[in-house]
């Protein structure tokens, strides 16, 4: 929904969603099921079949070119949805899905249209208990496969020797030896601050992370709940709610020249799905705003309070009445969160940007091409981030793994 009144209410039948774009624009129709024909085909190439496939050489990259043309995937996203939608509102509704991977819509590939397949096909899920319940379930998962995990244990650096791993010093010195090391933090961090520059080469040099990479925007988020429901207003599990200045407010964020005056929110309201993330009588929400990384020239000490109250006014004046005077529980991170508690490079929320130079063999490699035994994992590498790609991650790693006969 735009902010000022408009609305589209998106959910998996395609007679709904077409009535929704009836409303708006008739002849859409019969774009969106052109546009839904055309994302079936790159979901289809470029997720079923290539996602949980490394891509270690150049190669490989080459062997997947003429698909790549064929599908379009020089074009941006909302280039390619543009093709097939003309109302300016449902360009919108249809090509916000990058920023959940930290994409700009208007730069990233045209591959990524199919994320919006991806929802049709396999729906969009929530687990009860949240996103630590599958955390919980992995621990759980690990533990029984015999693997252990450590926590409080801050890696200092990743040890080499001979361009093999030879383990990891941890911040108290202890040394953790390993016949091969994973690594899931932030990739480019990774390199930086984790491996000496004398075991990188060019492809994972300072030059390459601090100067050449175009890294995805960061995260504000103010967790909140109220000693109140909230079941008589118009917002449901997952409401996105985009500034009328569209096109401006994303460029305005990759630019990463200072904070916008606008905004754009997603805000989560679980507690309608699984009434146990808050006490009885009580509701639990979050408010997701996308914000430049660090490397735009903003004071989050003095930004982040106003930052959050401009947001809760704005919820307060058009969805949840009352609001601040009965918020009982409240968490807010910005930036700072993502350098500080997450580790990642700028604080970014999702690591390197997907464009097209940035994707598949041109994205950092789920094995080292410095460091024989040392792979990637997570939203940095192959094939980007999101719940889907850093699963995929770690199949490819495995692929890799079993191949090597591991």
């Amino acid at each position: 929904m735009t902010r000022g009144g408009r609305w589209f209410e998106y959910n998996g039948s395609f007679d709904d969603v077409a009535k929704q774009i009836a409303r708006w624009n008739p002849p859409d129709v019969e774009g969106y099921r052109r546009f839904l024909e055309a994302s079936r085909a790159i979901f289809q190439k470029g997720f079923v079949e290539l996602a949980d496939r490394p891509f270690l050489r150049a190669g490989d990259m080459l062997r997947v070119a003429p698909d790549l043309v064929r599908l379009q995937s020089y074009r941006s996203v909302y280039g390619f949805v543009s093709r097939f939608i003309d109302d300016p509102f449902l360009r919108r509704c249809f090509t916000f899905h990058p920023l959940l991977i930290g994409g700009n819509p208007f730069v990233a590939s045209s591959i990524y249209a199919m994320i919006h397949h991806l929802e049709r096909e396999w729906g969009v899920w929530y687990a009860e208990g949240g996103t630590g319940a599958l955390v919980d379930a992995l621990v759980e998962l690990l533990a029984s496969l015999g693997g252990e995990v450590r926590l409080g244990a801050e890696v200092r650096r990743i040890l080499v020797r001979n361009r093999r791993a030879q383990g990891v010093e941890l911040a108290d010195g202890e040394v953790v030896e390993a016949d091969r090391v994973i690594c899931n933090g932030d990739v480019p961090q990774a390199y930086l601050k984790l491996v000496e520059p004398e075991h990188r080469g060019w492809r994972n040099s300072d030059v390459r992370y601090r100067k050449l990479t175009a890294y995805s925007m960061s995260l504000f988020v103010v967790y909140f709940g109220t000693d109140r429901l909230y079941r008589d207003t118009p917002l449901v599990h997952h409401n996105i709610m985009l500034s009328r200045r569209y096109r401006g407010l994303i460029r305005d964020i990759f630019r990463a020249k200072g904070l916008p005056r606008d905004f754009s929110l997603y805000v989560h309201m679980p507690t309608l799905t699984d009434p146990s993330g808050a006490p009885p009588g009580h509701e639990a929400f979050y408010a997701l705003s996308p914000v430049p990384h660090l490397g735009a020239p903003i004071d989050w000490e003095a930004t982040a309070p106003r930052y959050r109250e401009a947001i809760l006014e704005f919820l307060e004046r058009e969805y949840l009445p009352g609001l601040r005077q009965h918020i009982v529980a409240e968490h807010t991170v910005d930036p700072r969160h993502f350098r500080d508690n997450l580790n990642t490079h700028l604080g970014t929320g999702f690591s390197i940007q997907p464009t097209l130079w940035q994707s598949a063999w041109f994205r950092p490699h789920n094995r080292s091409e410095d460091i024989e035994n040392l792979y990637f994992v997570g939203a940095g590498t192959h094939p980007g981030a999101g719940v889907p790609g850093v699963l995929s991650s770690a199949k490819a790693v495995e692929r890799i793994i079993a191949e090597e006969g591991g």
